[in-house]
Formats: structure tokens, sequence, C-alpha cells
């Protein structure tokens, strides 16, 4: 740790990391590489079905290919540098800090606002089918547009505003990448700041929440007015794996975000960034693939012409 009395700038910070245990760091590196590929391989692979299969040409597809996109690059704004942690001990992060921390801030604000994206989109296909193709037709794109907006407006604000102030403290992040609350606790004068940051977080947050909840109110109640089971079932499968994703999600960012530094114990934000930095991207493409009948026939349908095409040759 570097003491600072005084306030100033620094070039550079120290990451803490998750463990300083030898004999864990050879294992963790493994495990990390296993659940980045995993996250790599089914992210990408969720958004090269979509490109193939026509049937998954529709707006829900549409906003599921633009999240894969997203858990992807934001686990890899993450993840090799905690690789890298565990492998050559490499632990100083220099000027590198504030563009993790924007792409991360920014594609995580993305993801909080393509799941209120995907919950109208549910919306509008339980409680308006006939005129769901037309409604989203015209909105889908500018949704997305929208959301890639708010999440890169987000970031450059709270990047500009927490990189503005000086440190008191010391520049080592109790934490193993620059996460907003571990640098902000670093800084000077730091409580109108992050009073700051935590309305505009609680904001961007429940405003997308908010979104989520009157969707799904409005689906439940037509939900009661279908009579078979039937319609039950398909109605809920439909929500299904959007409600999973919903809950992983909003559940670890309201623990980590959306309390003030001070409250933070070091350890049990370090376990709950590695299930929303690192583990959240892996389960996304495993969540949509097991629960979603569309794209368990998708993937069927790209297995069998594979077969075909081995046959064939």
């Amino acid at each position: 740790m570097v003491p600072m009395e005084n306030s100033t700038e620094v070039t550079e910070f120290i990451l803490v990391g998750l463990t300083n245990a030898p004999e864990l760091q050879i294992p963790l590196f493994i495990l990390f590489t296993l659940i980045y590929l995993i996250s790599l391989f089914g992210n990408l692979g969720m958004m090269v079905l979509i490109l193939l299969d026509s049937h998954l040409h529709t707006s829900m597809y549409f906003f599921l290919s633009n999240l894969s996109l997203v858990d992807f690059d934001y686990s890899s704004a993450v993840t090799p540098k905690v690789m890298a942690g565990f492998l050559v001990g490499d632990n100083v992060i220099s000027n590198a800090c504030a563009a993790q921390m924007f792409f991360f801030v920014a594609f995580a604000t993305l993801e909080n606002c393509l799941l209120a994206s995907m919950a109208y989109d549910r919306y509008v296909a339980v409680c308006n089918p006939l005129q769901y193709t037309a409604t989203m037709t015209n909105v889908y794109t500018r949704l997305a547009i929208g959301s890639y907006i708010c999440g890169f407006l987000n970031a450059c604000f709270h990047v500009g505003d927490i990189f503005s102030l000086s440190l008191c403290r010391s520049n080592t992040i109790q934490n193993f990448f620059c996460d907003v609350p571990v640098v902000t606790v670093l800084s000077c004068c730091k409580h109108i700041r992050e009073l700051i940051l935590v309305f505009m977080s609680t904001f961007n947050v429940f405003f997308a929440l908010l979104v989520i909840l009157i969707s799904y109110l409005f689906i439940f109640i037509t939900i009661l007015k279908i009579h078979s089971i039937q319609g039950h079932q398909k109605a809920l499968s439909t929500c299904a794996s959007h409600l999973t994703a919903v809950f992983i999600f909003y559940g670890v960012v309201i623990f980590i975000y959306l309390q003030p530094s001070s409250r933070h114990s070091v350890d049990m934000d370090k376990m709950a960034s590695v299930f929303y930095a690192i583990v959240i991207p892996m389960l996304n493409p495993v969540v949509y693939s097991l629960r979603n009948k569309e794209v368990k026939g998708a993937f069927k349908v790209i297995e069998k012409a594979k077969l075909s095409l081995g046959l064939g040759f």
C-alpha cells in the first residue's frame, strides 16, 4: 500500500486481487479461464445462432444478440486482467484503470437498459400478440440505440467525475478490478460525489426496474385472463428466461451499488463482484439456451445441418 497524506493525483493503482495465497493462484487461474472460455463461446455462439437461424430474426432475439455482445464485452473488460494477476502476479494497473471502469460501467448500464427493453418486448408479445410485429418493428432499433447512448453517457459521467478527484488515502484498490465503489472510497471529500453517483446508479436501476415491473404487472394480469392451462404455460414460457436473467442481474446490482461505500464489506464485495462481472456473463447464454424452446430448436436445426453436410462430404 502506498499511503497518501495529502491529496494528489496518481498514474497507477495497485489491485489487491481476490487472494494472496500462493497455493490458490494456479487453481483460480484455471477456474477463471474456464469460466471466461464458456462465456466467450456461449455468447459468441448465441450471436452466431441468432444470425444463422431466420426463425430467430425477431425483436426479442435482436435484443438477446445485443445482450450476448454486451456480456462478452464487459466480461472481457475485467477477466483477462484478473487471469494475468493469478498467472504472473501483475496487479498494477495504470491509465487502463479509467478505461476498464469506463467500459465496465458502459456495458453494465447497457445490460440494464436492454433488460428493460426486453421486458417491454415481452409485454407487447403477451398482451398485444396481433400487434407485436408491427409495434416492435417501429421501436426495437430505437430502444437498442437509446440503450447504447445511455450506457456510454453514464460511463462518461462516472469516469469523468471519479477521476477528476484527488486521492487522500492510497492507490491500493481493495478489489480485483477498477469498480466504481472501490475507487470512489479512495478519494478526498468523496461524500457529495458519492451521493451523486449513488443517486445516478439508483435512478438508472430503479427506472429500468420500474419498466420491468410495470411490463410484468400487465403480463400477469393478461395471463390471469387466459382460461386454458396451455395458454398459461405458453405465456409464462415466453418470459421465464428473461425473468431469470432479471433476478440474477438486479439482485447483485442492488447489493453492490445501491449502498454507501462505508457499508461495504471488502470480502463480500469481492465475491459479489466475481459473480456480477465474471459469472453472470457466463450464465445468461446458459439460461436462454436451456429455458428457451426456440433457441433449443435452432440448435437442433444447426446440428442437423452440420450432420447432413458431413454426410454429403
